[in-house]
This record gives structure tokens, C-alpha cells and sequence, in this order.
């Protein structure tokens, strides 16, 4: 089953005295992209996230944000008095005015205001784990819903080509009686003597030229295999595009062989379809 790169996970936590939020959002990408978004204390834990991460989500242009918010007790900041009174004297000694505004113009310096980093409790930390593969959970539940939409339209636009391809080789034989029947007007109206043998191998070689059973077959087993993995446990996004850009060499092979306008519409029309295939292909895992 198929995975799409689109995804969103969210879960929070909610502690004795701040709440943490881990969101995770994903588009799509060739390779693993990751943004991580965190508060300084939890920096010593990013590379451990980051593992956990990547090895769930494994590519996609991925956004992670851990949100800090404090409540309670761990909400306040504390003054730092000494640099407050270091800021005071100094203002004192370049310009007037009362202690009251100069504490004022003292808190709007930097580190006037302490908060103190504490490190992350291991108990914390622990809950932050789950926290992450619930969110991991849920995003990688969206990738799979938004999966089974692009599997079910590749089936159908895969069932397309086969009734496309079915069109082709009904018409193949008139195909080749048109060409054939070319052939021979275009050497009748010339007035020079034929050989007739010479000219009947000449036809013979054009027409094996123009011959398009190989690519009939090539193709046909190209979308079976296309159906087969799509339907392969694993989600295998670069496999399938593999698989698609040598469906659209046997297809562009046709085209260039028909040389008959009612067999060059159907290719045209399965070149649609594989462009289609192609854009949706961009977004799975």
C-alpha cells in the first residue's frame, strides 16, 4: 500500500507546570528534508529526535516544532538584581532623572530579566518520546488515507492505459494495411518500371519497421508490473516512477511507429494519462 508525502501530526502534554507541543508536518521531497523548530533547552535532544524522526517518516520536506509553554510556579521570570543596580549606576553617571524611571529604561536592557535554563528531566524527556511517535502515529495515519486516494485513481488511470493499449492492438491490423496500401500508391505512380521482387522486399522492410508487437507487448507488461506494486506492502514511490518512465518510452515508441492518424489519437490520449500519473507520483513516499 501506498504512502503520500502530505501528512500532520499533533500531540500535546500537559506537565505540572508547562505544556509542550510537538507538531509534525510533511510535503513532499526526493529525500529527507527535516526543520527542526525547538525552545534552547531541548537542543541537546535534537539529534535523538531527529533519528526517531527520520527513521519513521524516511522522506518528505518535513516541518517538526516542539512548543514550550510555562504556567504556574516556572512562568515567572526573576529579576537579576545586580545587573538591574549595574544599569542604574550607569545611568546615573550619563543622564538625570529619578530611580523609578531609571529602573524602567534598566529593565529594557539586555539580560536584565533571569530565567534560568534548568536540564530536561529524564522523566521529562521520557514523555516527550511518546509524545513524538503519538504525533509520528497520526502523521504517518494522514500519509496513509492520503495514500489509498492516490492508489485508487493510479488503478484506474492504470486501467485506462490497458483499455487504451486494448484500442491500439485491435487497430493494429488496419494499420497496417493502411501503410501497406501507401506504400504501393506512392511506388503505382511512379512511371519508371518496378522490379517486382526487389520492390516486395523493400515493402517487407519498411512494414517490419514499422512494426509495433514488441512494444505491445513491453508495455503491457510495464502497467502489470505497475499494478503489482502498487499493490506490494511497501509504499515504493521511486520504483513506480521507474516503472512510468519506461511505460512512456513504449508509449512514445508507438507514436513514433503508427504512422496512422486514428493509433496516434490513442497514444496522445495515453500520454495524458501518463502525465497525470507522473504529477500524482511526485507525492508518494
Amino acid at each position: 500500500m501506498i504512502q503520500s508525502m502530505t501528512g500532520f501530526g499533533k500531540h500535546v502534554i500537559q506537565l505540572p507546570a508547562k505544556k509542550i507541543t510537538i507538531e509534525l508536518k510533511s510535503l513532499n521531497s526526493k529525500s529527507l528534508d527535516l526543520n527542526a523548530r525547538m525552545p534552547p533547552a531541548y537542543r541537546e535532544k535534537e539529534l535523538e529526535l531527529r533519528k526517531t524522526i527520520a527513521s519513521s517518516l524516511v522522506r518528505g520536506k518535513v516541518d517538526f516544532g516542539l512548543y514550550l509553554e510555562t504556567t504556574g510556579a516556572e512562568a515567572s521570570a526573576q529579576i537579576n538584581e545586580e545587573v538591574i543596580i549595574a544599569y542604574i549606576k550607569q545611568l546615573k553617571a550619563i543622564a538625570d532623572g529619578d530611580d523609578l524611571r531609571l529602573m524602567e529604561m534598566a529593565l529594557r536592557m539586555p539580560d536584565a530579566m533571569r530565567t534560568g535554563r534548568e536540564d530536561i528531566d529524564e522523566d521529562e524527556y521520557k514523555t516527550i518520546q511518546h509524545a513524538l511517535e503519538q504525533a509520528l502515529s497520526e502523521i504517518n495515519k494522514f500519509r496513509s488515507e492520503e495514500g489509498a486516494v492516490l492508489e485508487q485513481d493510479f488503478k484506474d488511470r492504470i486501467a485506462n492505459l490497458k483499455e487504451l493499449l486494448e484500442q491500439v492492438v485491435a487497430i493494429d491490423p488496419d494499420r497496417q494495411t493502411d501503410v501497406r496500401e501507401r506504400l504501393e500508391k506512392a511506388v503505382s505512380d511512379i512511371t519508371a518500371d518496378v522490379d517486382e521482387n526487389r520492390f516486395e522486399q523493400e515493402l517487407i522492410y519498411y512494414l517490419e519497421k514499422y512494426d509495433i508487437t514488441e512494444e505491445k507487448v513491453r508495455l503491457a507488461n510495464h502497467l502489470d508490473y505497475f499494478a503489482q506494486t502498487l499493490s506490494s506492502k511497501d509504499s515504493n514511490g521511486k520504483k513506480l516512477g521507474f516503472i512510468s518512465q519506461e511505460i512512456g518510452r513504449e508509449i512514445n515508441t508507438i507514436g513514433s511507429k503508427a504512422n496512422y492518424a486514428p493509433m496516434q489519437q490513442l497514444v496522445v490520449q495515453m500520454k495524458d494519462e501518463l502525465e497525470k500519473i507522473k504529477e500524482q507520483m511526485l507525492n508518494v513516499l
